[in-house]
């Protein structure tokens, strides 16, 4: 994903809830692994089990 387009992404990232954090992180392609790294940095850490279990 192009930086501009990410940086959009990103901020609608950071703006939504668990449950919509974890459909776009799971749905979105095109997202390299530094965009994927970034997007984990605004997850909410005491939700990650529920990331994991929609990864699994």
């Amino acid at each position: 994903m192009e930086l501009m387009e990410f940086q959009k992404f990103k901020e609608d990232f950071i703006n939504a809830d668990t449950n919509k954090k974890i459909e776009m992180y799971i749905s979105t392609e095109g997202l390299t692994q530094y965009q994927y790294k970034e997007l984990l940095k605004e997850f909410p850490y005491n939700e990650i089990d529920k990331l994991e279990k929609a990864l699994a």
